[in-house]
């Protein structure tokens, strides 16, 4: 079994641990999932919450936080471990956050929600590897074409994030129906076909990986078949004693069904998948006052918004479920228990042999 090579480092295993925020993969998780032998990612969606000047200078309060939570996962994992992070391309900030990223020499960037054209300018004359995130072939050669174009630079690894996939998904509303949804299988396929010609025209080596609705050992043999280098999986580490969220929204993974998921719009105009709790349903009619503005997301209408994202992500990261809004992958009615990092990597390493 093979683990994942990024820059003059590899894996023990050929797992990433996906980044979600707010506040969900913070140091705890992402250094835990390293020092058990996966790749473990930050989320940089407002990391700076818990930050006292967070309310009135948002960027300043996450740009120190980055600095903190790379700190405390490195301490955790170890300095030979690979340690990542997740940054979303429609942040108001990317570009501020990508160069603190590698200011504290962080190993990879994977970053989506987006497409990250200009990525490979601000991490020039750094070590820091860079991954985007595409949803389909077309996606991955327009970014790849791009990047070789005007960088002179190909992709340190490629991450597929398919349908099934936890929060903002970079698919269509129609796409997302059962008849007309893509199979991962299928774009995973694909896109290693294409990453194959692309690794012998260069001679780099480039990793794809598969993410969205694995659940074991079993899908992560499946795709590993399909010639991907490994899986990124988010859901299951949710229910992880190290996760960084709060206790109630574990539970809440927990309890879920199967009826209980479902895909929203999103207050900053992307479809997404969460837990379609009272929360939800209630602004589906009702509009709630937006007094405080984060500057989040670009795409987010303020005027038009039925609620602040942020404030409802940063709800559930605290354990204030009522108000919250709860992404999660499809497989979340699976979540029966509450695991330690270390057990859930033992199960699946068990799974793969």
């Amino acid at each position: 079994m093979k683990g994942i090579k990024i820059g003059d480092k590899i894996s023990k295993l050929p797992i990433i641990q996906g980044g979600m925020g707010v506040g969900i993969s913070m140091n705890r998780l992402a250094g835990n999932v390293s020092k058990e032998g996966g790749i473990g990612i930050i989320s940089t969606a407002d990391i700076g919450y818990k930050e006292e000047d967070f309310n009135k200078n948002p960027l300043k309060a996450n740009l120190r936080a980055i600095g903190k939570e790379i700190k405390k996962a490195r301490e955790i994992a170890g300095e030979d471990k690979i340690l990542g992070v997740n940054i979303m391309v429609a942040l108001k900030n990317y570009a501020e956050i990508v160069k603190e990223c590698t200011k504290q020499k962080i190993d990879l960037i994977i970053s989506g929600a987006g497409i990250p054209k200009d990525l490979p300018e601000y991490v020039k004359g750094t070590k820091t590897k860079i991954a985007p995130i595409v949803s389909s072939l077309r996606c991955c050669k327009l970014i790849v074409n791009h990047w070789m174009k005007k960088y002179d630079y190909i992709p340190d690894m490629i991450v597929i994030e398919g349908p099934e996939a936890g929060g903002h998904l970079g698919f269509k509303n129609e796409e997302l129906t059962e008849e007309n949804k893509p199979k991962l299988e299928d774009i995973t396929k694909e896109v290693v076909n294409y990453i194959n010609s692309i690794e012998k025209e260069t001679g780099k080596d480039i990793p794809v990986i598969s993410a969205g609705g694995i659940w074991n050992g079993e899908d992560i043999k499946r795709f590993l078949n399909l010639g991907a280098s490994g899986v990124q999986m988010g859901t299951r580490f949710v229910a992880t004693e190290e996760c960084d969220a709060s206790e109630e929204f574990k539970k809440a993974y927990i309890k879920a069904k199967k009826e209980d998921v479902r895909i929203i719009k999103s207050p900053v105009g992307m479809p997404g998948r969460a837990i379609y709790n009272n929360f939800i349903k209630s602004n589906e009619s009702t509009k709630n006052k937006i007094d405080k503005c984060y500057g989040c997301i670009k795409t987010c209408n303020v005027v038009d918004a039925p609620y602040c994202i942020t404030k409802a992500l940063i709800n559930g990261a605290k354990g204030n479920i009522d108000e919250a809004l709860i992404f999660c992958g499809s497989n979340v009615d699976k979540v029966k228990e509450i695991v330690s990092v270390k057990e859930l990597m033992n199960e699946l390493t068990a799974q793969l042999v």
